[in-house]
């Protein structure tokens, strides 16, 4: 189903979902919904957040990691591999 398709609902169109609404869950258990759906989305903008920040860590710990071990004097993966990517001369 093509997401523009729920937005593409007239005045008219709206006004029936919202008595639906109204109908099946009742005025007061409304509000109640809507608490749990905001509750439910920041936790998910949360989870969103820390799972983000890990990756960002955990990218800035790898880039980090070589530049020591070069400057102890060890190369680096990259640089070991573009050494011996090259074809030894005959």
């Amino acid at each position: 189903m093509n997401v523009m398709l729920a937005f593409a609902l007239g005045g008219w169109e709206w006004v029936v979902v919202i008595l639906a609404v109204l109908l099946l869950f009742g005025a007061k258990k409304i509000p109640e919904l809507a608490r749990g759906l905001g509750t439910g989305i920041k936790e998910f903008k949360k989870a969103t957040r820390e799972v983000t920040e890990e990756i960002q860590n955990a990218t800035e710990e790898t880039h980090s990691s070589p530049k020591k071990s070069a400057a102890n004097g060890q190369a680096s993966p990259a640089q070991t591999v573009s050494q011996s990517s090259t074809p030894p001369k005959a």
